[in-house]
């Protein structure tokens, strides 16, 4: 692993949206997607670690300090960002996705395979279920009706079951998740294009992507388990599944050495390959 990087920030403007970015070390590109209710900020750790690669992370569209725009509440509206994110600031690079962003990852993959050179996506779902649906719809209605202690408690509750470990701070996590959804408009687009899924499922796009994938599980993910894993890995031309012991949905969060040591090694293989 190479010495620590420093981050430095940046936006670009990109369609319709200013996008707020941190870029860090040198090398490869790598660009980093974060979650839902999360910001750049998530991948922070990552970006310091791995030095040896040019790493970029961005805040989704009304998240952290990117404009929400005219946002459709669609997946294909914020994989275009993606793409044109690529076109704008790296090139061709290796893509790394969370949960909402591995999603991201793999319909930039789809429609932009000479952009997406490899891709990396830590408890993603290609589907979701009715309870999920309605879940994200519930918590649509919840944002937009104003009442920010009742979205606050709810997601809370929502950080709380997607952590396996009991050491984490919950009440920080939450905070720092509020901050990133700010007036909750980003979050609102971001959970309508996940609900969508149930209808608009992304599984028939994966048999189109031409790069390798590289699909990261949680031992413990209530959210993204093991049989969501199996569906994305089986639909993919190309792909392998790894798995971190012990760990819930938040993964970087329980435990960022891990995530960090795993995708040093998958980004070193490909530089060897």
């Amino acid at each position: 692993m190479s010495r620590p990087a420093k981050i430095a920030s940046g936006v670009a403007r990109i369609g319709d949206i200013a996008v707020a970015y941190s870029t860090a070390g040198e090398g490869r590109p790598v660009v980093f997607v974060h979650g839902l209710a999360e910001s750049r900020a998530s991948w922070a750790a990552q970006q310091i670690a791995l030095g040896g690669a040019q790493t970029l992370a961005y805040d989704l569209r009304g998240h952290g300090e990117t404009t929400t725009g005219d946002a459709d509440g669609s997946l294909a509206q914020l994989g275009g960002d993606l793409v044109r994110l690529l076109e704008a600031l790296t090139g061709p690079a290796t893509c790394v996705g969370f949960s909402l962003g591995g999603t991201v990852v793999l319909w930039a993959a789809a429609h932009a395979p000479e952009l997406v050179e490899r891709a990396i996506v830590l408890g993603t779902s290609s589907v979701v279920g009715r309870s999920a649906a309605a879940f994200y719809e519930e918590r649509i209605a919840l944002a937009r009706s104003g009442d920010r202690a009742a979205f606050a408690a709810a997601l809370r509750a929502d950080t709380r079951a997607a952590l396996a470990r009991d050491d984490v701070d919950v009440d920080a996590l939450t905070i720092a998740r509020l901050a990133a959804v700010g007036d909750g408009e980003g979050y609102v687009n971001a959970a309508r294009a996940m609900a969508r899924m149930r209808e608009e499922p992304l599984t028939p796009l994966l048999a189109a992507i031409r790069c390798h994938v590289d699909v990261v599980g949680g031992e413990r993910d209530a959210f993204c388990p093991r049989k969501a894993a199996d569906i994305v890995v089986e639909a993919l031309p190309d792909a392998a599944y790894h798995e971190l012991p012990g760990l819930g949905h938040l993964m970087n969060v329980e435990d960022p050495d891990a995530v960090t040591a795993l995708l040093a090694s998958l980004i070193d293989k490909e530089k060897s390959a």
